[in-house]
């Protein structure tokens, strides 16, 4: 068996940059001075005459794409979850979702993965905020294959994106050569029929390796990744739910509003079912290493596998 890589979805975004470009002319990119950081320096090196850095106004870089948009541009707007989905929520809200706008909004070190920089720059709420904004499509990759299909993805469709992007280095678990990626669709990972995992970015590949921890206490648990948040798949959920009659959701997310609340949400109205949410309780992240700070979330494989066991 060949060697897992381990790579950052935020290199997916500015190697997908790149190839949309070379592509289509009308692909331009904003930044709010963190290029190096959301990777969209590499567009920057290649089409330095299609790349504006708007300095630290994150606010300000939501209107220029909007306005960009209007003009036959298809914009994306590069920073940090929290200060995109956080600081600049008004202007995506009012200036981007109100009218509809053809923005794409490339969120990197979204969660608490972003380890050292801590409680102010861990973002555990963006996935909720920007559910809340109609007619906003919200998606959270897995690995970095899935990353740059899903910054190709945004690019083909008409409307507001925004993608999270991971600032920690996670398992390639997809084939590049076999994945489709397609808007709004989950995917089965494993096959189960005792319990349902639903999981989204990197939860998913530890979410896989949970379910062979539970496969030797002889719990068959079945795996879906989640990739678009929003418009969410329900008739996946709503179908393996029914299987297994019992649900567990798990994101580097709070646990309030994100993919645990979206699968509440159509469970409760379709088939109602006990779910149980596995991610960020209501409090802040904190300053540490990003693989320490998972294991002590119990948002690691071991943690995951030990939150099932014992809950059922």
């Amino acid at each position: 068996m060949s060697e897992v890589k381990n790579i950052a979805t935020r290199e997916a975004y500015g190697d997908a940059l790149i190839d949309l470009a070379k592509e289509h002319d009308n692909v331009v990119v904003l930044d709010a001075d963190l290029a190096a950081a959301t990777k969209s320096d590499k567009f920057a090196k290649e089409f330095p005459d299609r790349h504006i850095d708007c300095g630290i106004a994150e606010a300000d870089m939501m209107g220029i794409a909007a306005g960009l948009s209007t003009c036959g541009k298809v914009p994306f707007a590069s920073s940090f979850a929290m200060f995109a989905a956080g600081r600049a929520f008004e202007q995506i809200r009012n200036s981007i979702g109100y009218p509809h706008l053809n923005v794409k909004i490339g969120a990197s070190h979204g969660g608490i993965s972003v380890g050292e920089d801590g409680a102010t720059h861990q973002c555990n709420e963006d996935l909720a905020l920007m559910r809340t904004i109609p007619g906003m499509t919200v998606i959270n990759p897995c690995d970095y294959v899935e990353a740059y299909a899903a910054v190709k993805a945004a690019y083909e469709m008409n409307g507001p994106v925004y993608i999270r992007f991971g600032r920690l280095a996670v398992p390639v678990i997809n084939d590049e050569s076999n994945y489709n990626f397609e808007m709004g669709k989950g995917i089965v990972m494993r096959e189960g029929k005792d319990v349902t995992i639903i999981a989204t970015g990197l939860m998913v590949a530890y979410s896989l390796e949970a379910a062979e921890k539970l496969a030797e206490e002889g719990i068959d648990a079945e795996v879906i990744n989640i990739h678009t948040i929003k418009p969410l798949d329900e008739d996946l959920v709503v179908a393996s739910a029914n299987k297994t009659g019992r649900v567990f959701t798990v994101e580097e997310h709070s646990v309030i509003g994100g993919l645990g609340s979206a699968v509440c949400d159509a469970l409760a109205e379709k088939d109602p079912v006990k779910v149980t949410k596995i991610g960020v309780n209501d409090e802040y992240g904190h300053s540490g290493p990003a693989l320490e700070l998972l294991k002590e979330f119990g948002l690691d494989a071991d943690g995951i596998y030990k939150k099932i066991k014992e809950t059922i």
